[in-house]
């Protein structure tokens, strides 16, 4: 499942997932289950009303090594 952000063109946060939700290029949603409710929610929301796919990833400490960065992430998004 996280192997698959290791090669995509991906964007890494909350401003950017926001971004590229609105802009409609965001194909498939990450987020981690150990992230702030009140940071996903509202990014959530949006996938579903826009129907882009989410996933989960078990920690924000794994959901930023598949991305390729040195520290936790709460949301990423392949576009």
């Amino acid at each position: 499942m996280l192997e698959e952000l290791k090669q995509a063109h991906k964007v890494v946060g909350a401003k950017q997932t926001r971004r590229a939700l609105r802009d409609g290029r965001a194909k498939k949603i990450f987020i981690a289950k150990d992230a702030d409710p009140r940071i996903l929610q509202p990014l959530v929301q949006e996938a579903v009303r826009t129907g882009v796919r989410l996933e989960q990833a078990d920690t924000m400490k794994q959901l930023g090594e598949a991305c390729g960065i040195a520290i936790g992430a709460a949301i990423a998004a392949v576009i």
